[in-house]
């Protein structure tokens, strides 16, 4: 039997920033996580300054063996319309990383005892603590495994009925001869709407690597979907070659159409489990990490005492953060689909949309206040 204050069930973002945040506080951290490290993660693979700045990570020294693309203006369209190019003059608005890296990097350096290569399998009640797999003893569990977090299912998140979005994507480094003739810039991703509304399409370089996928709101033919947004792609001279590597599927929970608990006696829910991605974006590593300096920040108040009501903190820390979930509609949302659609079709051509709204507001997230960052 091990013994833990605190175990955390998955190594991600969001399991790696809360066991960071509370180096020091005396407590015994575990981490659990199915995978080995470094490992594979799909994802688009683009962060904020502003996610360095929270996770106090020193830019040189990550960029040091590692992809750290700089990011300074974006290509945006509908599919099949001009695209319209914004610029950011002055630091970079947001980093190309690899996810095999970036992941890899802050677990490696978060602090905590790590259990890797084991997948959680069961926990159950074991007096004042919660006994996980039959070994390991945790007197609070952190459920950080994303949209299937088990612990999300172990507190009654399995069957609930929840829209989420479905992903296909790849990334594959390119042969010499696709990098020569690739027209992708390296510090301007693209993204391209679907005429539908239902989702967004991108193609982003990162070096020597190419980074493509799609995500929908409506996830039936979904591979059809991306064939065709490849097939457009490749109409368009985007693609320097046939794409040979797999395209690989994941699903994330937008924060407003969630509604899983993210509290139970003894048990919380950070990040994708808890279905914090935001609603316009899909970005959910901000999020993630947010939720995790939150979580921490409760944590330490806490005092040992992580029963629900004490840790209903977090919950209204995250509910100031993010605001209320299901809200009722606001006017755009309730148009009929064919206004919304003329709309869009029209915005999307015009700079002040595209970079005002769709840029900074929707993903640089620059209206938000900044949270303190982890300390040093």
């Amino acid at each position: 039997m091990e013994n833990f204050d605190i175990l955390i069930v998955g190594g991600g973002p969001a399991g790696s920033t809360l066991a960071y945040s509370l180096r020091g506080s005396g407590l015994r951290i575990g981490i659990l996580d199915k995978q080995t490290f470094p490992r594979q993660k799909v994802c688009a693979g683009w962060v904020t300054p502003e996610v360095m700045r929270l996770l106090n990570i020193d830019l040189d020294d990550y960029a040091s063996g590692r992809v750290l693309q700089k990011i300074s203006g974006f290509r945006i369209s509908q599919i099949g319309q001009r695209q319209v190019e914004s610029h950011y003059p002055d630091e970079p608005v947001s980093y190309g990383i690899r996810r095999i890296e970036f992941d890899d990097y802050l677990l490696q350096r978060c602090g905590a005892e790590l259990l890797l290569g084991e997948s959680f399998n069961d926990m159950a009640h074991d007096g004042d603590a919660w006994l996980v797999n039959g070994h390991y003893s945790a007197r609070l569990v952190v459920g950080a495994g994303g949209h299937f977090c088990p612990v999300a299912r172990a507190i009654g998140a399995k069957g609930v009925s929840e829209v989420a979005v479905a992903a296909q994507e790849v990334e594959y480094k390119m042969s010499a001869a696709e990098q020569a003739s690739c027209t992708i810039r390296e510090d301007i991703p693209e993204l391209f709407f679907t005429p539908d509304l239902a989702g967004y399409g991108w193609i982003f370089r990162k070096g020597d690597y190419l980074n493509i996928g799609l995500g929908r709101e409506d996830k039936s033919r979904l591979s059809g979907h991306v064939q065709r947004f490849c097939d457009y792609l490749a109409s368009e001279h985007k693609l320097p070659g046939e794409i040979t590597d797999k395209f690989n599927g994941h699903a994330y929970l937008l924060y407003p159409h969630a509604v899983r608990h993210m509290i139970a006696d003894k048990v919380m829910l950070i990040g994708d489990a808890a279905g914090l991605a935001y609603p316009q974006s899909g970005e959910g590593i901000r999020p993630a990490v947010e939720s995790a300096i939150l979580a921490g920040d409760v944590i330490r108040e806490c005092a040992g005492d992580y029963s629900k009501t004490r840790l209903q903190a977090y919950n209204d820390l995250i509910v100031k953060r993010f605001g209320e979930r299901q809200p009722a509609p606001r006017l755009l949302e309730r148009l009929p689909l064919p206004v919304k659609q003329f709309c869009a079709s029209r915005l999307l051509k015009t700079h002040w949309f595209t970079q005002k709204v769709v840029t900074d507001n929707w993903f640089l997230q620059t209206h938000q206040p900044p949270l303190h960052a982890i300390s040093k």
